[in-house]
């Protein structure tokens, strides 16, 4: 039975005992340490976040060393507060909106996957306020505040499990074990990690369940999260959670890309799995409440009993969604909710009614306040304040439904359920992260070579997807890592739809370029597309010359002519009415371009 017992900042003398101070770095081969950028640079297999914490720096930080540990004799402990005043000096300006914190992160490698009881000990004499405990990938296990002149101990039980990352085809294999620290000091005086047995609560679904990873100097308002990765601060340490949802997923593809193979895999009689998908299926014809959809879940249902396990179904959460017209709410899940009610009542399964509870909670809240439990500038997908928060729906749901179930197993699981509800406040103010003003002039991460060689085929026909990869990359742009569903045609879990998110949301796709709600992302893109789209990408980052008359203003469509005025003086066009704007580019051509553009 594995057993490790980690002392933080003082020499015990022990011979069981594991002597960790600030300077013990993580590497494969020593099996524990610290995570700092340094190492994170290092290690390719640190920075994929499914694999280790979740958390990573802002990319303009990538090369900047923001976790710098310390140690005394209570522990090891970095002074987030004091180093994030330090970039605001060096940036010469201050963060805008929520206080932010830098997470400091220990890593572990243990021999297998499975279950794992992590204690953790910090000892303070100050208060600590608003402390989060994180383990795994970002898997909340402990939120409040510590007083000071204590010894706080906290334990909770985290599943290793192996995973099919975000963006990639195979399962990788996770044998690490990570805990973070966020607090304006985070500090860590000793950790016991114990090999267990127990029940374990594997995850199937989509963004709004997934373990969502948050970039930092860290804020909550800031960062995408799944209720999944805030599950376990409402359980206590007799059952593990392993969280397998995925951005863009559907009741088919969470099985057809591999996901539900590492369930299957791990799962064991006397385990549950929640099922929670909708958002995507809803776009699909062949995944309606009363088609698809159905048969998918009743399949899942009749799989893990097979096994010895129990389902547990969760109705798909709520959006922030309303009515333009009427000012009321528009419930665009409310068929699959009501699927998943039937299929409790026919299939005898437990059904978790989240859409009903986070429908009356928008509903109460109304458009503007629910805001501040939403990323910004997004209506379906939470933030860590709204995560928390639904997870604490589901929590109370498990105590409602399963806690006076006619089955003994489901009973258990409702006692697992902790006290405590929603104590986690959205801040006053919550703003979109601003890249400070020193890394404006930074260089394209990219570069005009490796945009070059990123692009295959080069004398292939340009097409939409592609067309909006070149651009963001070259406007210097990253891809989001979820989906908003702006278009019929564009599915969440295709490569590009992070792609086509970050161009939505950066103004680059015209209304024109639009139809019936359709992107059409296949399509074969023409000179004037591209350049529609280039020029879009442009004044993201510079200011546009005054628009004068060119030679090409009889050859294109009226709502193009300011775009190819603009692109004409910006040296994207050849000066003499030569180019004919109608035609299909290549994507050499449009490489050539976006070079052109010099942004």
């Amino acid at each position: 039975m594995f057993r490790r017992n980690f002392l933080f900042g003082v020499d015990s003398g022990t011979a069981n005992i594991i002597d960790v101070s600030a300077a013990d770095l993580y590497q494969p081969g020593k099996g524990y340490g610290f995570i700092t950028e340094q190492n994170r640079r290092e290690q390719e297999l640190l920075k994929i976040p499914e694999l280790n914490s979740g958390f990573d720096t802002f990319y303009w930080y990538q090369d900047t060393d923001l976790t710098c540990p310390e140690d005394n004799d209570s522990g090891c402990f970095l002074d987030s507060d004091k180093r994030v005043r330090e970039l605001e000096e060096e940036a010469g300006e201050s963060f805008a909106g929520e206080h932010r914190r830098i997470p400091l992160t220990f890593k572990v490698d243990v021999p297998r996957q499975g279950n794992y009881k992590v204690t953790i000990t910090i000892r303070t004499e100050e208060p600590m306020r608003d402390v989060q405990i994180f383990t795994g990938r970002r898997r909340l296990g402990f939120f409040g505040n510590i007083p000071g002149n204590t010894e706080f101990r906290h334990t909770m039980t985290v599943n290793v499990c192996d995973i099919v990352p975000r963006g990639q085809t195979r399962i990788y294999t996770d044998k690490s074990l990570d805990i973070t620290v966020v607090a304006d000091k985070p500090k860590i005086s000793g950790i016991t990690i114990v090999e267990t047995v127990c029940p374990v609560i594997y995850i199937a679904g989509d963004s709004t369940v997934t373990d969502q990873s948050a970039e930092y100097p860290y804020a909550p308002g800031t960062s995408y999260a799944g209720w999944g990765q805030m599950l376990s601060a409402y359980l206590d340490e007799n059952i593990a959670v392993s969280n397998h949802a995925h951005s863009g997923l559907t009741t088919d593809s969470f099985r057809r890309e591999g996901h539900y193979a590492v369930i299957d895999q791990y799962s064991r009689p006397g385990d549950f799995l929640f099922y929670q998908f909708g958002h995507n299926d809803q776009k699909l014809q062949e995944l309606k409440a009363e088609g698809g959809y159905r048969m998918n879940l009743l399949r899942y249902i009749g799989e893990c009993r097979d096994k010895g396990a129990y389902p547990v179904i969760v109705t798909p959460i709520a959006r922030n969604s309303w009515k333009g017209n009427d000012g009321s709410y528009n419930d665009l899940l409310w068929e699959y909710a009501e699927t998943c009610r039937e299929i409790g009542r026919t299939a005898e399964v437990p059904v978790l009614d989240l859409h009903k509870l986070s429908r009356e909670f928008i509903v109460k809240k109304g458009l503007e306040a629910s805001k501040a439990y939403f990323f910004p500038n997004d209506f379906t997908h939470s933030n860590d304040y709204g995560a928390y928060y639904m997870a604490g729906f589901v929590a109370k749901e498990i105590v409602r439904v399963c806690g006076s179930h006619n089955e003994p197993r489901y009973r258990f699981l409702a006692k697992c359920v902790t006290e405590g509800f929603g104590q986690w406040k959205p801040a006053e103010t919550i703003a979109v992260p601003v890249k400070p003003k020193k890394f404006e002039a930074m260089i394209n991460p990219w570069g005009e070579n490796e945009l070059l060689s990123d692009v295959q085929d080069l004398d292939a026909p340009l097409d939409r997807v592609t067309a909006l990869d070149m651009i963001i990359k070259t406007a210097r742009f990253f891809p989001t890592n979820v989906y908003n569903d702006m278009f019929t045609d564009v599915v969440g879990h295709e490569w590009y739809a992070g792609t086509v998110e970050c161009a939505y949301q950066n103004g680059i796709i015209d209304e024109h370029l639009v139809t019936d709600n359709c992107f059409c992302p296949e399509n074969r893109v023409t000179l004037e597309e591209f350049l529609v789209l280039a020029v879009n990408g442009y004044k993201s980052r510079k200011t546009l010359p005054q628009e004068a008359p060119c030679s090409y203003d009889d050859c294109c469509r009226p709502f193009a002519l300011r775009f190819i005025r603009a692109a004409r003086s910006i040296g994207l066009l050849k000066a003499d009415g030569s180019e004919q704007l109608s035609r299909i580019i290549t994507r050499g051509e449009a490489v050539e371009i976006c070079r052109k553009m010099k942004i």
